[in-house]
């Protein structure tokens, strides 16, 4: 073996003949270089071990309203899918194929209403999950107006429960991941971010008529058909959104058809919830009644005979909630809870987004003079 102090000339110096005998020598320089090449190499690897611990961490799976990265999707995968099932419809006014997530452990499963609308007079409502296994579906009750529905299977009472999150403190530029099955390829999973919040977003129901999907979350996850009723997690897997329709090129046909351009819309999951949780126990929604009749304004005939803009109110039902809170035909709606009401969607939204009981603050202009009431929204009377 080669010392490697036989390169190393200051090593191969012989002492002096009249050093003292008890004095120290000098630290050899070789001893030295290798001191210092052991600790360059202990820091190296101490170093790249912490990074990949720090890659690895909560750093990117935190959650919330954070900002910027992206999810692990492999941990949201692996948490995730087996609450993801795969919807079929096959039925005589049609037949089609959606995504959906088990929310309760004894089969309860929200999806959209479109997804399942061909059944809804008879036919057959097959649910696979993430597994294979496949089982028939029971149509616990459905809402058009906000394209929701829920759907029910008998296959105990320990299924695996997605974790339910709050589309409240979701922020525009957090990452989100979307499960579901786009073209009928099941437990398909898309990564990206929150594109924008409070879209309000018109889409096609039953019998040709427009549903609303209000204050929808926007995000560039790819969603095609398929996706609809599938799931929008954030990094802890919890859900957010329904996933449910995505704007399309030109000349494209039907909810989500032409394929995705990054621009798709959930249903915030605190609304979805409140919704699955009434068809769950009563078979159908109860939405607020209004007892209004109005018009909108438009800005430049407002502009002409010098009023504000807004929602120019024709008649007033006295058994409604703007009864109460004071409005009278020839009112002009300004603001509902601080935000213009320049638009009739906008109580569409309300209706959606409200239960009976919220009170709701309405700014309004009469001859001339600007009034702010508040109203207590009542359920809507009997049909």
């Amino acid at each position: 073996m080669t010392d490697p102090r036989d390169n190393d000339p200051v090593a191969r110096q012989e002492p002096v003949a009249s050093a003292p005998p008890n004095e120290r020598r000098g630290t050899p320089a070789w001893l030295v270089w290798v001191v210092a090449a052991v600790i360059a190499i202990v820091l190296g690897v101490a170093a790249g071990w912490f990074g990949a611990w720090w890659e690895n961490s909560g750093t990117t799976t935190s959650a919330g309203p954070s900002t910027g990265g992206s999810c692990n999707a492999v941990t949201v995968s692996n948490e995730v899918l087996p609450t993801i099932v795969t919807i079929n419809v096959s039925a005589p006014g049609g037949s089609g194929v959606g995504s959906g997530e088990v929310i309760r452990k004894d089969g309860y499963i929200v999806t959209n209403n479109h997804v399942i609308s061909a059944a809804r007079n008879g036919g057959e409502i097959r649910v696979t999950f993430s597994n294979g296994h496949t089982v028939v579906a029971k149509l616990v009750g459905r809402d058009p107006q906000s394209d929701l529905a829920v759907l029910k299977v008998d296959e105990g009472s320990d299924l695996p429960v997605i974790g339910i999150g709050d589309s409240g403190t979701v922020a525009v530029g957090q990452p989100v991941v979307a499960l579901g099955a786009p073209l009928g390829l099941s437990s398909t999973v898309t990564a990206g971010i929150v594109s924008a919040l409070g879209r309000d977003v018109p889409v096609p129901s039953d019998d040709g008529a427009t549903a609303t999907l209000a204050g929808a979350i926007q995000t560039d996850a790819s969603i095609n058909p398929g996706n609809s009723g599938g799931a929008l997690v954030d990094c802890r897997g919890d859900l957010i959104g329904i996933n449910t329709a995505i704007s399309t090129v030109p000349n494209s046909e039907g909810v989500g058809g032409g394929g995705s351009v990054g621009i798709g819309f959930a249903i915030p999951v605190n609304l979805a919830m409140r919704i699955a949780d009434q068809l769950i126990e009563t078979g159908e929604v109860a939405y607020p009644y209004i007892g209004v009749q109005v018009t909108p304004i438009p800005p430049a005939v407002a502009q002409r005979w010098g009023i504000e803009d807004g929602l120019y109110i024709q008649s007033v039902d006295p058994n409604g909630s703007a009864a109460r809170a004071g409005l009278k035909p020839g009112d002009i709606v300004t603001k509902i809870d601080g935000s213009p009401a320049n638009r009739a969607d906008v109580l569409t939204r309300l209706l959606l987004t409200k239960k009976a009981g919220d009170r709701v603050t309405i700014t309004f202009v009469r001859d001339g003079t600007q009034h702010t009431g508040t109203a207590t929204l009542v359920a809507r009377p009997p049909s």
